[in-house]
């Protein structure tokens, strides 16, 4: 028998030319409205037919676009530019397309939507960490770290997960694959007699004694806290509102934009000792920003300045060189030993749950164990002496 129709609507299976069997289903429509179809082949009739079983429960009830032909490389472009590109930073776009042109075109980026299996973004993932690497790194070669191989397989999954909405795919490909799970990375802060030594050392420079003061007593990002405004602190008051932030773009310039989540605009109440730093800094004040770029005082301070000069004071005074982010850890460790509750905390951080604030920016240090097995010592020591006391 050289053909056999199935019924309307169950597709049909049919003997090839060639000597192979076609199963075939309609899975969509062409902009013109003529209908796309999706095939299997198989040597014998009974194996299409059980091809054509498992084609019609993966697109039961879809309708695709004809868009679904474009490449996951084409797909991605498209996603960026016009999914994307009002929604995150440039300085996020920008990172975004990075990995876009460097791990998922260059190694799986010519692959059709429609063809892509979890086994296929599997074997990428598991490529990418061997060999992912544009450069190759004087110790590790072209092997990518794991938080980027994460990284990827988070841009991968929010683009295919709207490509399923826009009936591009049936499912998303990268639900069920394995990815290097996340490492615990110690946050690194300045300790007590570090800390006292960093202050010391920056009253030598009175503007970045005035920067790096504000930032250890509040724990802004450096973005925010670049991008402060006078018109941002209220005297009367004595808050201050973050409700924007300074980034870096590829070309080395900045972007003046919101801050980098929705909880991240806020409003927090000053220490004393800023207040009366910020006071006296505004009689003297040229312009609008809070920390004007010395160079270009109509330009706030650029984010990679303030992180060159924080390296270049660590580094005189032999002290760890931690990242300028570790400064906002040293904050809210201090914060933490001097009794700041977490639900406070992640609200002057700008972070909508206490419980990551917990997790990601507290250092728990020796002294908070020993404080903390105190406490448990003299409850249960009051306990004892409770039972005794019942007991006679």
């Amino acid at each position: 028998m050289a053909n056999k129709r199935r019924p309307q609507g169950d597709g049909t299976i049919r003997k090839r030319s060639d000597g192979r069997w076609e199963a075939r289903i309609i899975i969509g429509h062409k902009n013109d409205g003529s209908p796309m179809y999706k095939s299997a082949f198989a040597k014998t009739q009974k194996s299409a037919l059980k091809q054509l079983h498992q084609l019609l429960d993966l697109y039961r009830d879809v309708d695709l676009t004809e868009e679904c032909r474009m490449t996951l490389g084409e797909w991605m472009d498209k996603w960026l530019d016009e999914y994307m590109i009002f929604t995150i930073r440039e300085s996020t776009i920008d990172g975004y397309r990075s990995m876009v042109e460097h791990q998922i075109k260059r190694f799986i980026g010519n692959k059709q939507l429609t063809s892509l299996t979890t086994a296929d973004i599997q074997k990428f993932y598991n490529k990418i960490k061997k060999e992912g690497r544009v450069t190759p790194h004087p110790l590790t070669g072209y092997e990518l770290a794991d938080t980027m191989v994460r990284k990827v397989h988070m841009i991968l999954h929010q683009a295919l997960d709207v490509a399923v909405k826009e009936r591009l795919i049936v499912r998303n490909p990268t639900v069920g694959t394995t990815i290097p799970k996340k490492a615990y990375v110690e946050k690194q802060v300045l300790g007590d007699s570090q800390l006292d030594k960093f202050m010391d050392a920056i009253k030598q420079e009175p503007y970045w004694n005035d920067f790096f003061y504000v930032e250890i007593m509040t724990g802004l990002r450096r973005g925010e806290i670049c991008g402060l405004k006078w018109s941002d602190i209220n005297f009367a008051e004595g808050t201050l509102c973050i409700k924007r932030s300074v980034g870096r773009v590829k070309n080395g310039s900045i972007t003046i934009g919101e801050t980098k989540t929705t909880a991240g605009t806020r409003n927090i109440i000053l220490p004393p000792s800023v207040l009366t730093l910020l006071e006296q800094k505004q009689a003297d004040a040229i312009n609008e920003w809070v920390f004007p770029h010395y160079m270009k005082p109509s330009d706030p301070l650029h984010p990679d300045t303030a992180y060159r000069k924080l390296k270049t004071i660590l580094k005189n005074l032999e002290l760890p060189l931690i990242r300028f982010h570790d400064l906002r850890h040293t904050f809210a460790t201090q914060a933490t030993q001097g009794g700041v509750d977490a639900k406070t905390l992640a609200g002057i951080l700008g972070h909508t749950d206490a419980s990551f604030t917990l997790d990601t920016y507290t250092h728990v240090t020796g002294d908070m164990q020993r404080n903390a097995s105190s406490v448990v010592n003299n409850m249960m020591q009051q306990f004892l002496i409770t039972e005794e006391t019942d007991g006679k």
